[in-house]
């Protein structure tokens, strides 16, 4: 009898925990309608196991390669008989770009062509028509910027851990956060001392010519990388260092999402390390998921949504009714109907489940030793 009662016991402390579980669960779940989906503007994406990197956050610059910077002049003194072209034009190698009037005698003077030495962008231009000019003056600069340099302020502390070859992924804030990859192909000739930092140049190839120079950017430069780290986008963690928690899709219910809190590890530019409390089978919410923060409490009960997706009642907790319940329910009984059953998400009800399952196992351990 005594075992008997000792199993009972447990098993009562069991289901009250359950019911606690249930409870908490229900409170931290989310319904929204199909309209509030769209008008929070809910995206979501798996969490995954991949490789995860690890990496040292900088900011820098655009800068043109040094050694590919052309300057235009001309051998004899005369007067510019053509229009120029102006700063932001793109040339080719072998284009004419001005001519020049010699001083030279002659009926006309003869004119010679400058021609552009390389390709590239104009970056400065010193010259205009009918300007005189001699051999002296800079009329014009050329950049060539199929290739640049993105380079990086790191701080002294972290460049150390940098190696020729390291990998960056480099945002370029005036295109729109657009990202790079470069490579680290050398590092500053010496440190700033206002700053604490040593420069980090890194080559990038710039199709289009979009990358100009003295853009800012911000750097995500590889350190290490990690293999099987579960890892959800920056965007879905929400809460602050404290109590991080993301939101998860529901495994069963459209439009519902559960608040999942979660331990998380190491971060970088796109991506958060979480150590518990997600799993990679797990949808979270990224977009939208500050807003959904505000609409706990709000949209459809989970009673219904679990009524309307299973065809049958539930409690209000979203917990399966139990046999009396059911039965209460069929006769119209009140009392213990599902219509009229305790709400299990208050506060007080969840308190006194918890505290009827602390003392249910206090008792069994005081019988357990009262036996022995």
């Amino acid at each position: 009898m005594k075992l008997k009662s000792i199993l009972s016991l447990i098993t009562a402390a069991l289901l009250s925990s359950t019911w606690a579980e249930e409870a908490v669960d229900a409170a931290n779940t989310i319904i929204l309608s199909e309209q509030g989906v769209k008008n929070l503007g809910i995206q979501s994406a798996k969490a995954k196991k991949a490789n995860f990197e690890d990496s040292v956050f900088a900011i820098g610059h655009i800068k043109p390669i040094p050694n590919r910077h052309s300057v235009i002049s001309t051998r004899f003194s005369g007067r510019v008989v053509q229009t120029p072209p102006i700063v932001g034009d793109i040339v080719v190698k072998g284009q004419v770009l001005l001519k020049v009037e010699s001083r030279q005698p002659g009926s006309p003077p003869p004119v010679i062509d400058v021609k552009a030495p390389e390709a590239g962008i104009i970056s400065k231009s010193h010259v205009t028509l009918g300007q005189p000019v001699d051999p002296s003056q800079e009329l014009m600069d050329i950049v060539d910027l199929k290739q640049v340099w993105a380079v990086a302020s790191v701080p002294e502390s972290q460049a150390s851990k940098l190696k020729i070859g390291t990998t960056a992924h480099i945002k370029v804030i005036s295109l729109g956060g657009t990202s790079f990859d470069g490579k680290l192909i050398r590092m500053g000739s010496e440190a700033n001392h206002e700053s604490g930092t040593l420069e980090a140049i890194f080559l990038l190839d710039n199709p289009g010519l979009k990358l100009r120079p003295n853009m800012r950017t911000e750097f995500s430069i590889v350190l290490d990388e990690r293999k099987d780290v579960i890892s959800v986008p920056r965007k879905a963690l929400q809460g602050d260092a404290a109590d991080p928690y993301v939101f998860v899709k529901h495994f069963d219910l459209p439009n519902a999402f559960v608040k999942c809190p979660v331990v998380v590890g190491e971060r970088n530019d796109r991506y958060v390390e979480i150590k518990s409390g997600v799993t990679r089978f797990d949808e979270v919410v990224t977009n939208g998921a500050y807003f959904l923060g505000f609409a706990q409490g709000g949209g459809i009960s989970l009673r219904d949504a679990l009524d309307a997706a299973h065809g049958h009642k539930h409690n209000e907790d979203g917990s399966e009714l139990n046999a009396d319940q059911k039965n209460a329910q069929e006769v119209g009984q009140d009392g213990i109907s599902a219509e009229g059953a305790m709400s299990w998400t208050s506060p007080i009800v969840i308190f006194l489940i918890v505290s009827n399952a602390i003392t249910l196992v206090l008792l069994t351990i005081v019988t357990i030793k009262k036996s022995q």
